[in-house]
């Protein structure tokens, strides 16, 4: 395996099999590895990781509280793709996503940095941002 990024969330889900097929046949995430046994799943898409992960033994000591849906209230993940379209159709064919697509400009210190985005909720409510790089643009100074 190679070097692995030095922040990797891992969601807790409420039913491992569903959120797989979610994460991988509609998201496009690849399984690095799993261990069916404990309800874990670790997964890549073009370099963005994260594990999921159903809770079962051991690892439900690893929850601070009581979860209730949505889960990750507070919190999206932003993930960048290469090509946003097709994961767009994807989703929509699904249903409407939670924010529609959108090119957005966010002021960097002088620059604009452009994404071209959407949000969608996972089966257990986590927000995913998805998002493709418009590149930059300087900022229009009036006087």
């Amino acid at each position: 395996m190679s070097e692995l990024p030095r922040l990797i969330p891992e969601l807790v889900v409420s039913d491992i099999e569903r959120s797989m097929t979610f994460y991988g046949d509609v998201l496009g995430f690849a399984v690095m590895y799993s261990r069916p046994e404990d309800g874990f799943a670790y997964l890549d898409r073009e370099g963005a990781q994260l594990m999921i992960e159903q809770p079962r033994g051991r690892s439900r000591s690893l929850v601070a509280g009581q979860l209730s849906h949505p889960y990750g209230r507070g919190v999206n993940f932003q993930i960048e793709v290469a090509d946003i379209a097709p994961l767009y159709e994807r989703v929509c064919a699904l249903g409407e996503p939670y924010l529609v697509l959108e090119d957005r400009w966010y002021r960097g210190d002088a620059t604009l940095l452009g994404n071209r985005q959407f949000v969608v909720q996972d089966p257990d409510g986590y927000l995913l941002r998805f998002f493709q790089d418009l590149g930059e643009r300087p900022i229009e100074t009036t006087n």
